[in-house]
């Protein structure tokens, strides 16, 4: 069984820094893919190419329409300097509703 798709979504991202987040946010929401990211600074550990690995991180929060997911991970993907970057969508089930019109205003 498939389940319903909501419109909106949250969008994680990981980043090596602050430079780099901050760039590729800036980007997404003048090619108006995310209408809002928001960047906190993480602690990652996991394994890559055989080895565990502990890193600072900056987690990206963006928030955007369901629809764009797409061409907003196309976007990613061409920006990011990871090999393989972390971009998890997850929908918005619910919200207040002038905040989800906001977002369907900025990613127009």
């Amino acid at each position: 069984m498939q389940g319903v798709q909501s419109e909106y979504s949250v969008v994680l991202v990981t980043c090596p820094d602050k430079d780099v987040a901050r760039v590729l946010v800036r980007l997404l929401i003048e090619r108006k893919l995310v209408a809002c990211g928001q960047m906190l600074d993480i602690e990652s550990v996991y394994t890559w190419e055989g080895k565990i690995c502990e890193e600072a991180e900056v987690l990206l929060i963006l928030k955007s329409k369901t629809e764009l997911f797409v061409q907003l991970q196309a976007a990613i993907v061409e920006n990011h300097p990871y090999e393989v970057p972390q971009i998890v969508q997850l929908s918005i089930t619910d919200g207040l509703p002038a905040y989800l019109g906001w977002i369907d205003e900025m990613c127009s």
